[in-house]
């Protein structure tokens, strides 16, 4: 072995060590933080904030193993909408699961998801407790992402609802540049009433440093399925089904 081949391994070695040194172990848990505006909170089509801006926010934990738990909140008023009912100005989504990847294609999520409504008075309106408690699983392959969304309870304050499902259907296309585009479709069935669909083609933009900016087409078959829109005794004869464009800016943290 020369000089030149003994300094070239000599090199390689050092450099070997030192990227082992220098790269940090995974740590066991990470907490994050979000804060976001939307022009319309819609949730499965409808709007749930009638059809006006919505603070959201939320926290999540997860542990390397796979096992997650966090919740969300967000300003609504279909609550208020629901005449007589007039409390409950404020979704918070408490959920925690289990996620992990199968190979480098699939992996998996499944999951318990608590909706719950502070202080709401909705069953003045229908009988039952807006609060709704689901479980979920979800497929994903590379860019395409199945999931089944499963009431334990009856949904959203609809009487006798209990055993409803939600399918959602989505795909991530990454665009360049920071841009995702995010094409979704998806089925809700209620139990007893019937099954409508809702779509939704998202733009979003990463501007890097924990902070996005989206463009939303959001709607639903509601109107042309059941032939009238979706509306609420508080918000007149807004239609809270209807495809509109919305628009929402979050930070990450």
């Amino acid at each position: 072995m020369n000089l030149k081949s003994t300094l070239l391994l000599s090199t390689l070695v050092l450099s070997s060590a030192a990227f082992a040194q220098a790269k940090a172990p995974e740590p066991d848990y990470t907490l994050s933080y979000n804060v976001g505006v939307v022009s319309d909170y819609r949730y499965r089509g409808i709007s749930q904030s009638a059809r006006d801006p919505a603070l959201q926010g939320g926290i999540d934990f997860a542990h390397k193993s796979g096992f997650y738990l966090g919740t969300w909140a967000s300003t609504i008023q279909w609550i208020k909408d629901s005449t007589p009912a007039d409390r409950g100005a404020v979704e918070v989504d408490l959920y925690g699961g289990y996620k992990s990847s199968i190979n480098d294609d699939f992996s998996y999520d499944v999951g318990l998801l608590q909706y719950w409504y502070p202080r709401n008075n909705y069953k003045l309106a229908t009988g039952t407790n807006a609060n709704t408690t689901e479980v979920y699983g979800a497929l994903t392959y590379k860019m395409f992402t199945a999931k089944y969304s499963h009431a334990l309870t009856d949904l959203f304050g609809t009487p006798n609802s209990s055993g409803s499902g939600y399918l959602d259907l989505s795909a991530g296309f990454d665009l360049g540049s920071g841009f995702t585009l995010t094409p979704h479709v998806g089925w809700q069935r209620i139990r007893g009433f019937g099954t409508y669909r809702d779509h939704a083609l998202t733009l979003n933009k990463d501007f890097g440093n924990g902070f996005n900016v989206s463009a939303a087409l959001v709607g639903t078959n509601w109107k042309s399925h059941f032939g009238t829109p979706y509306t609420l005794p508080g918000s007149g004869t807004t239609d809270l089904g209807k495809t509109s464009l919305v628009i929402g800016a979050k930070y990450n943290f």
